[in-house]
């Protein structure tokens, strides 16, 4: 009865975890991303004529397939990218790639570091004191991760034959001394239109929000039910029109595109890119959010509805 509720309250967890090992690799991704859809978000997937934000992720994953979204992806191979298109001033310092965890020489390395996969996301270990960290734990989950294909289990196939490599940046905080504010600027058809901000990701005992803001920095009633908006007042930062041209920059060709940074006070880091905002299967507060982020994003398939 345990194994019938547990499936009962989460239905998608028996999807991702035999398909995170293989075993559902046969299921072609059309057929596999409506099948997950339906279970995570409990409606159905109209991918011949998506209207709703996730919808369009789904859409995006199985038709928009340009051969260079791999390098993007790639935490390592992205660092090339971004200098070329922006400059190499925007790319956080780093220490080193390697082929394993055995190979990295922590003695080398200073007191405080961040330590993150190359091949997929979330697999992130933050050092602050070398002589407090857990280095043990922190090997078992990187090596974990080494393991894992990301896009097995989401079908997000630009992951699909991304090199499993471990990076190490410089360790970052904003003004406050103990936080790093992600900025994540959502670029619809090559224009900045929305910043989801997320505040104490990484701070033990603050609660992890998330804000939506327009380009006027206006905050806009967007939830997600996984995080909370934060309840105080968050003046513009001084450098986030340049974060929107920026950003417009890297996703000029783009039908969308996330791009992440990070805000210190003379300084902008270019984080990341990603072209599936939570592989999109987000849950909202309610439809009209998700549909007003849909609405941004122009695909061919408006134009024959």
């Amino acid at each position: 009865m345990s194994k019938l509720g547990e499936f009962i309250k989460n239905p998608e967890y028996f999807i991702t975890s035999p398909a995170a090992k293989g075993y559902l690799d046969w299921i072609p991704d059309e057929l596999y991303l409506k099948l997950f859809y339906r279970a995570k978000l409990k409606k159905k997937c109209d991918l011949k004529h998506p209207v709703l934000y996730n919808e369009k992720m789904q859409w995006l994953k199985l038709y928009d397939r340009k051969p260079e979204y791999a390098s993007m992806v790639d935490k390592y191979e992205v660092r090339q990218y971004i200098a070329d298109k922006i400059g190499e001033e925007y790319l956080i310092p780093f220490y080193g790639v390697y082929e394993r965890w055995e190979d990295i020489d922590f003695d080398k390395l200073p007191d405080q570091f961040v330590v993150k996969c190359t091949h997929d996301s979330g697999s992130v270990e933050i050092c602050t004191d070398k002589a407090a960290w857990d280095k043990d734990k922190a090997a078992e989950r990187i090596k974990a991760a080494m393991s894992r294909n990301y896009y097995k289990a989401y079908r997000e196939w630009p992951y699909k034959d991304v090199r499993a490599r471990i990076i190490i940046e410089k360790y970052i905080v904003d003004e406050s001394g103990e936080d790093l504010k992600d900025y994540k600027v959502m670029c619809f058809n090559g224009r900045a239109e929305v910043v989801e901000v997320h505040e104490n990701r990484f701070v033990k005992g603050k609660e992890h929000t998330q804000t939506f803001y327009d380009r006027e920095w206006n905050v806009l009633p967007i939830v997600q039910f996984c995080l909370n908006p934060c309840n105080e007042h968050r003046e513009k930062p001084e450098y986030m029109d340049e974060l929107f041209r920026l950003s417009e920059q890297i996703s000029a060709d783009m039908y969308h595109a996330r791009i992440d940074w990070y805000l210190l006070k003379d300084k902008i880091y270019f984080g990341e890119i990603t072209f599936y905002d939570g592989s999109g299967f987000e849950i909202f507060a309610d439809e009209a959010q998700e549909r007003f982020l849909g609405d941004m994003i122009h695909l061919p398939t408006d134009d024959k509805k």
